[in-house]
């Protein structure tokens, strides 16, 4: 389900809507949920719903992001493709349909909840896993939605867990972290197929953007490093050093069962191409755990200054961080904090500009947007707060009708795209 909040000439318009995925439609027509598990593949209901055909259809429910690119708004999940959805003039979400970028190829089924846009040509990098070979393959999506060839990448030894990736100026990168897939698993009775391999070392891959094999991909070791959202990338020193923003699990074990006991840490991480030489610095205070961290978007993939992340270790509040403080030595880079009532929780925080189309404009100036729901008042509302200030004030609210439940990430469209689309 999206929820969204329509700000024009100083009225704001509340909308929630199902994403109509194919598995929605289905189980809206049997009344009953329709999973792909073991008990769905013997279950009877499988020979009631004979339209469900995933393999042709898909069945995600398009719930991890939304992004804008190639001219049309996505919402997505990793386990589909991604579904085209539509803002209404009045504010209305409308699913226009499951969407493959003209693909042919009967194996483009899925692709990342997170793909990556090159500010500077339009064009977007994504990719799927599997437990099958290839165990990574990775494509580009041209500025006018059209899919590339894909890559396969197979120097990926395992399946892991790949929920995010970034790309730099010139690379792609991608985490290889201890967080298995084997399905063997299940048949010898575990309950999932998803563990944690605690001998194999993680590991960061890199290849050209413009590559045309997979075998141009290179493995460096960045041992404890299993990370889970990728912040922010860039290359400095000419190419030779990548520098990565990212949350990573010092006890990737608990992230199946509950994230906030993976001790989610952020982290910087720098890995000189040539040596292969690694360095990584906590960018907060000890036992200070983040996720759904976010940065003003016209620095994507290149070097920033601050980032902005939800505290989830029993705190309900958003931290503004400056990673200048990391070249000065230092410890905590945190810099401002604004925490919410006790018994609210909140997610993502968006960043907004004052002015994005000021060159001249300091990179927090702006506001950060985000929904936050009190449990003991029982009631939700949309913040808006100042990027710039040093407490993040709130500096407007609206109250929503409803509940909006945790959720997950959040995309910011100026009117003027959205009447693009």
């Amino acid at each position: 389900m999206l929820h969204v909040v329509k700000i024009s000439k100083g009225k704001a318009t509340f909308c929630c809507r199902y994403v109509k995925t194919h598995k929605y439609k289905v189980e809206s027509e049997t009344g009953y949920s329709i999973v792909p598990t073991r008990v769905f593949l013997i279950a009877a209901r499988v020979f009631i719903a004979r339209q469900f055909d995933p393999v042709r259809h898909g069945f995600g429910v398009a719930n991890t992001a939304v992004a804008l690119f190639a001219g049309r708004l996505f919402a997505l999940c990793e386990s589909d493709l991604p579904y085209e959805i539509k803002v209404t003039e009045d504010g209305d979400v409308i699913t226009l349909g499951r969407h493959d970028f003209n693909s042919t190829e009967a194996s483009f089924a899925r692709m990342t909840g997170h793909p990556k846009i090159d500010l500077e040509t339009g064009d977007a990098f994504a990719y799927r896993y599997g437990p099958t070979r290839p165990f990574l393959t990775f494509h580009r999506i041209d500025r006018k939605g059209r899919k590339q060839k894909d890559l396969p990448i197979f120097s990926k030894l395992d399946c892991t867990v790949v929920h995010d990736f970034g790309i730099t100026e010139n690379y792609v990168l991608f985490p290889d972290s201890q967080l298995v897939i084997n399905p063997a698993w299940v048949l010898r009775g575990r309950d999932s197929p998803v563990g944690v391999d605690f001998s194999k070392i993680p590991r960061v891959g890199i290849i050209p953007k413009d590559a045309v094999d997979g075998g141009e991909m290179r493995w460096i070791d960045v041992p404890g490093f299993n990370m889970f959202h990728l912040i922010n990338s860039w290359e400095e020193d000419g190419g030779n050093t990548i520098v990565m923003v990212a949350t990573n699990s010092w006890k990737v074990e608990n992230i199946i069962k509950k994230i906030e006991c993976s001790d989610l840490m952020l982290e910087k991480v720098t890995i000189d191409v040539k040596t292969k030489s690694v360095k990584r610095r906590l960018l907060s205070a000890a036992g200070r755990l983040h996720e759904f961290v976010t940065i003003n978007p016209a620095y994507a993939n290149k070097k920033n200054r601050y980032v902005y992340a939800a505290l989830i270790d029993g705190t309900a509040g958003v931290e503004k961080l400056d990673l200048s403080l990391t070249e000065e030595g230092g410890g905590d880079c945190t810099v401002a904090r604004h925490l919410y009532r006790p018994g609210s929780y909140s997610g993502e925080s968006v960043f907004v500009a004052k002015d994005p189309n000021n060159p001249r404009a300091e990179e927090d100036d702006g506001y950060l947007i985000t929904y936050v729901h009190d449990t003991n008042a029982q009631e939700s509302k949309f913040l808006v707060m100042d990027a710039k200030s040093p407490n993040l004030d709130i500096i407007a609210a609206v109250k929503l009708p409803q509940r909006i439940p945790n959720g997950l990430h959040g995309l910011f469209v100026s009117e003027s795209d959205l009447n693009k689309l």
